[in-house]
């Protein structure tokens, strides 16, 4: 045990030092003299307006990128622009059972169990991001943040983030507001907990922070229907966007309680009729993430509505918003649905911590439909254990482990294993 408590604390010193080095190596180029000219500097030396804007508009995710190293800004300190990303490579090793995708997703483990073992490599999720900071009379602090991967088909460049942001309000394509990010434990596998509220939309989005310790958001959000359609029914144009709102105390260190909620109206098609008919969508929200004592911090989150896969991460994969109705063939119906994890973080230093995390995605039947769907998805549990290593102040290291199971409604299960390895530059 002495020998192990020695190692950690190796670690520890090491990555402290490793820190050490590169905060001593900021320096500043500039162009030339000119009153309009271009200022090249490390973010440190930016101004502190401009630092607190870059800090304080980091994204929350696990997987977010870092504030930028380096930052082009104006002589008087009112712009800056930030360029910066990671680059982030995975190996995995899936035994006893898989899971079809690079994401560890449990109702993406396969009904037939033909395939038990697999290797995988991924660099996908290396992120490259723009970001414009300032201050004007008009806008106040304001944002504009540009961001993207390579999950495109074909590993192309896919847009993650695209939204402007002043004066309370965000405008564009960035998190939606029936989640959470910051409540989102930490893990490798990039999707995250099977039950956990993860999803993207092109929205229009109020927060007020006039409140002390509270904020409100509101957001009016572009919709994503899918469902089960066979061949009568088409869902494509939707005639309504989603609603959303809520709630967070804060209190002490980074922790909170936030409740919020969703509705939303679905449409579809009965191609037999050519007519289209409405179905209301709904869920509510609690979550939660807050520290005991200096080395322990919780995460947890629970969702429930009817109508709301597209926002569940298990879920989503299913195409179940919208689901037939074995009792009335001329309609569709939004079956009950709910998510759920929790989490703790262990920080052993400054630069490690170990992290464990449960979670569970569930499908209810209404209407007879778990007696046509027999194989298909009921419910599935995650868990995930896992270690990160700060090397220096930009490399990051882990390792994981992830365990799933997937149970269908005809009482059938299998499960899967996952071990995963992952080196992240940041810049």
């Amino acid at each position: 045990m002495k020998k192990i408590n020695q190692t950690i604390l190796a670690v520890c010193l090491a990555a402290g030092t490793a820190g050490s080095t590169v905060a001593q190596s900021n320096t500043t180029v500039i162009d030339n003299e000119a009153p309009n000219s271009i200022v090249i500097v490390s973010l440190d030396d930016a101004g502190d307006e401009i630092i607190q804007i870059m800090n304080e508009s980091q994204l929350p995710h696990v997987h977010d990128p870092q504030t930028p190293r380096f930052v082009l800004t104006d002589r008087q300190g009112n712009f800056a622009l930030g360029i910066g990303g990671y680059v982030r490579t995975v190996a995995e090793y899936d035994l006893g059972g898989i899971v079809d995708n690079v994401d560890f997703i449990p109702s993406l483990i396969p009904n037939n169990g033909q395939t038990s073992n697999q290797i995988q490599m991924d660099a996908s999720t290396a992120n490259i991001y723009l970001k414009l900071v300032g201050n004007t009379p008009l806008l106040g602090n304001f944002i504009i943040h540009t961001e993207g991967n390579f999950r495109g088909s074909g590993k192309t460049f896919k847009l993650r983030n695209a939204y402007m942001a002043f004066k309370g309000f965000t405008i564009g394509y960035t998190y939606g507001g029936f989640m959470d990010a910051s409540a989102m434990p930490s893990t490798i596998d990039f999707q995250g907990p099977n039950g956990g509220t993860f999803y993207r939309a092109t929205q229009l989005a109020y927060t007020y922070k006039g409140l002390k310790n509270f904020q409100f958001n509101a957001s009016v959000e572009m919709p994503e229907v899918d469902g089960e359609t066979g061949n009568r029914f088409t869902i494509s144009h939707q005639r309504m966007p989603d609603f959303t709102a809520s709630a967070q105390y804060n209190w002490g260190n980074s922790s909170h309680l936030r409740i919020g909620g969703i509705i939303r109206s679905m449409t579809y098609t009965d191609n037999m009729d050519n007519t289209n008919h409405d179905i209301t969508g709904y869920g509510v929200q609690a979550s939660t993430t807050f520290g005991l004592g200096e080395s322990i911090r919780m995460f947890g989150q629970f969702t429930y509505g009817k109508g709301i896969a597209q926002y569940i991460n298990d879920l989503g994969e299913l195409n179940v918003d919208l689901v037939d109705n074995p009792k009335e063939e001329n309609e569709m119906q939004a079956l009950p649905m709910m998510g759920w994890f929790a989490g703790l973080q262990y920080n052993i230093c400054p630069n490690l911590f170990v992290s464990g995390t449960y979670s569970m995605a569930r499908l209810f039947s209404e209407d007879d439909y778990a007696t046509t769907a027999e194989d298909h998805y009921k419910y599935g549990q995650y868990v995930a254990a896992n270690i990160f290593w700060s090397a220096s102040p930009n490399m990051q290291l882990g390792a994981e482990y992830l365990r799933g199971w997937r149970k269908n409604f005809n009482a059938t299960s299998h499960d899967a294993n996952r071990i995963s390895l992952m080196a992240k530059f940041s810049f």
